[in-house]
């Protein structure tokens, strides 16, 4: 299935942060905290500006890599994927 978000959306697919900690310790699922790292799969086309004659274009594009608050966007399940939908406010940086 593919997807295309609408406005200023963007899809994001979660990057799993390390299971294990600097000592070895392994940590169990319900300790690990929610990914907060992301990698862009698809972008909308912008929002409308205020007098809607012209799209505002995002300033992320896919395949960037991103930093996004913790409990922003919503989650969803695309053929056994887990990924999110995120507003282009809930991206605090892009990584570089």
């Amino acid at each position: 299935m593919k997807l295309k978000p609408l406005g200023n959306r963007l899809i994001v697919s979660p990057i799993d942060e390390e299971e294990t900690t600097a000592s070895g310790i392994v940590l169990p699922d319900t300790a690990k905290e929610k990914p907060q790292r992301g990698k862009v799969l698809a972008v909308g086309d912008g929002k409308w500006d205020e007098e809607g004659a012209k799209r505002i274009p995002l300033d992320v594009s896919e395949g960037d890599e991103v930093l996004y608050s913790k409990y922003g966007g919503t989650e969803i399940k695309v053929e056994g994927d887990d990924l999110l939908v995120l507003r282009e406010d809930d991206v605090l940086a892009v990584v570089q």
